[in-house]
Parts: structure tokens; C-alpha cells; sequence
């Protein structure tokens, strides 16, 4: 919903941060929820950033696609729970029975604040035991949290699985939180890391993820699944491609004014050796693990 966000991740594929002024216009926005209307086979929609909440719309997005009974998904880092006008946030999230996927790079203070800034981690823990009282992330609730890994730098992610039972061991032991289930997604090579990376650097990661592939993972990759939306209304076959600035492969609907959910479910995915990120191991996306 914009490149704003209150944080400045050494990671971050879009290089997001307080100074973007990109923002997904209100009339892109009601062109979203029109889409949502007309379209029962779209169950799902996953808002994301930047941090998402500074949208003025942002609010008016989850509550009328939840009321039309599609599952809302919002990603944030937590942090900005703290930031003015965001409080009651938390509380509007459980009302609409939204699921949280939150950044949580590491289950160390040092981790996480070497990676998102001095006070970061604090601010997660704080948010996490908030949405633990509110229900998120305890059975029986119908409130889900997931916690969102990715690496310092570049790099494989580890196993998922062995990941998520070592944060939830620590979490448990350090906190008191508890959560659902961990995502562990590896980094992309472009926007901040990709500037912070030498290209013999890139070369050599771009070759150990091509070396890692795996064709079990190419029929779950999300791009044959999901249309990733811009703040002005580009599509693009994945966040990371909407980054780069590579737009759908299919002229007659490449923007939500133009949108054709037939010829888009049937266009051909743009490619290149970057996609090996997601195709690398176990396989990668903002969902978890592909295989």
C-alpha cells in the first residue's frame, strides 16, 4: 500500500523507509475492493509495504474485504504499533479476525537490532505478548500469527522447520509468546542488500541458489498463485519483481484499471536468474517453505 514505513531494514528489497512517499491512492483502493466484489475464485488478499498502516486506506481495505468473507492477511514489523495513531491497531486486527504475519528476523535483541535499528526488538516483544492477549497466536482463538525470518545478508535461509522450533523455544522461554507457525524466507539480491553487495558477490549467491535448485518447488512458487499489486496500480507477478519494475507480462491488463482475471490466470510469468531465490532448497516465499 506504500514504500513508507518507520523502519530502514539493511535488507529491504524496496528500500522502504520514513522519507518514500509512494501511497496507493484511494481510488486504487476502491478499485482493489471492486475486484474483490466481482471475483469470488480471489479468496485471499495480502496487504503489505513498506509498512502498510500508514495508508489512510488502510483501515477501510481490511475491514471491507473481511466483510465480504475473503481472508485478510497484513505483514508489518511490529514497531510500528508504537508510532502515533497506531495503538488501537492490535485491537482492530482481532475484531476482523486478521491474520498477522510479522517480521521477526532473529529471537535476539542483537539480531534483531543490528538489522532494523536500536530499540526494534523491544518493540516486537512488547507487540508480540499484546497480540498474545488479544489471542493471536493461542489454539482455539481463530487468531493467527505468523513470524516472518530472513537472514542479515545474503543467503539461503535455514530449515524452516528446525528454525520455528528453535524461536519458539526461545520465545517461549524468553517471553512468554507464543505463535503459529514461522516463515523462513531467504533474501533477494536487489534494493538495499543488492547496493550493498559487490557484483562478484552477487554472482557468487546468484550461482549457490542455481546450484540449490529444486523442481519440486515449481508448481507452489507464488507467482503462479498471487498478482502483486503497486501503490499506483501496476501489476507485477511478485513483490520482488514490482521492486525491479517488471510488470506483468500481459499488456491487455497490467493494472488494476485494466484487470481481467481470465487472461492474467493465463499469462506467461516473467523470468529471469533471480527467480532461483525462490526455487533454491526447500523453496522460498512469503507464504514458507515450497517443498
Amino acid at each position: 500500500m506504500g514504500y513508507k514505513c518507520n523502519l530502514r531494514c539493511t535488507h529491504c528489497h524496496i528500500e522502504a523507509s520514513p522519507e518514500r512517499k509512494e501511497a496507493m491512492s484511494s481510488s486504487t483502493v476502491d478499485r482493489i475492493i471492486d475486484i474483490l466484489k466481482k471475483h469470488d475464485e480471489i479468496t485471499t488478499l495480502d496487504i503489505t509495504g513498506g509498512s502498510p498502516e500508514y495508508n489512510p486506506n488502510y483501515r477501510l481495505l481490511v475491514k471491507m474485504t473481511a466483510d465480504m468473507g475473503k481472508k485478510v492477511i497484513v505483514r508489518t514489523n511490529l514497531a510500528i504499533y508504537f508510532e502515533p495513531g497506531m495503538s488501537d491497531l492490535p485491537e482492530f486486527l482481532a475484531e476482523h479476525k486478521v491474520k498477522i504475519v510479522a517480521s521477526l528476523p532473529c529471537y535476539t535483541k542483537d539480531g534483531v537490532d543490528g538489522q532494523r535499528g536500536k530499540g526494534t526488538y523491544d518493540r516486537a516483544v512488547s507487540a508480540l505478548k499484546r497480540l498474545n492477549k488479544l489471542g493471536y497466536g493461542r489454539e482455539g482463538t481463530g487468531l493467527e500469527i505468523d513470524l516472518m525470518f530472513n537472514p542479515a545478508k545474503e543467503g539461503v535461509a535455514p530449515d524452516q522447520h528446525m528454525l520455528e522450533n528453535a524461536y519458539r523455544e526461545k520465545l517461549k522461554e524468553l517471553h512468554g509468546i507464543t505463535f503459529n507457525h514461522l516463515i523462513a524466507l531467504s533474501n533477494m539480491p536487489i534494493g538495499r542488500l543488492g547496493r550493498a553487495m559487490s557484483v562478484i558477490e552477487k554472482e557468487v549467491y546468484l550461482k549457490q541458489l542455481e546450484e540449490k535448485f529444486n523442481p519440486d518447488t515449481v508448481k507452489n512458487v507464488m507467482c503462479r498463485h498471487l498478482i502483486s499489486v503497486a501503490p499506483d496500480g501496476t501489476l507485477y507477478d511478485c513483490d520482488f519483481w514490482q521492486a525491479l519494475k517488471l510488470s506483468v507480462n500481459e499488456r491487455t491488463s497490467n493494472t488494476v484499471n485494466s484487470f481481467d482475471y481470465a487472461s492474467l490466470s493465463n499469462r506467461d510469468i516473467v523470468t529471469a536468474p533471480l527467480c532461483f531465490m525462490c526455487t533454491a532448497g526447500a523453496g522460498a516465499s512469503c507464504s514458507g517453505a515450497l517443498a
